[in-house]
């Protein structure tokens, strides 16, 4: 079956960098396009990132356009989100997305990010 597990979170001050990871199973997950979606405490799901299946085209929030970068190993079944210049409020937990057809999501267990002098 599908399974995206995310790692990679933390605690981060101001300004600092993290690098999240979602190892992927049970699909050809060189076949798919991926995305990374958060939540901030209280508050709903905000899309941050998408990449296409090979990895050539990448798309951003205003929020996090320059500081985030999306890529992705099909070699390893990985998809990565490294974040610079991290700022309060990025605080959120961080999911890994994919969907396997037009009815059909699946959702890691998402990974904790939090920004806090």
């Amino acid at each position: 079956q599908v399974q995206l597990v995310e790692s990679g979170g933390g605690l981060v001050q101001p300004g600092g960098s993290l690098r999240l990871s979602c190892a992927a199973s049970g699909f050809t997950f060189s076949s798919y396009a991926m995305s990374w979606v958060r939540q901030a405490p209280g508050k709903g799901l905000e899309w941050v990132s998408d990449i296409n299946s090979g990895g050539g085209d990448t798309y951003y929030a205003d929020s996090v356009k320059g500081r985030f970068t999306i890529s992705r190993d099909n070699a390893k079944n990985t998809l990565y989100l490294q974040m610079n210049d991290l700022k309060p409020e990025d605080t959120a937990v961080y999911y890994c997305n994919v969907w396997i057809t037009p009815h059909e999501s699946y959702w890691g267990q998402g990974t904790q990010v939090t920004v806090s002098s």
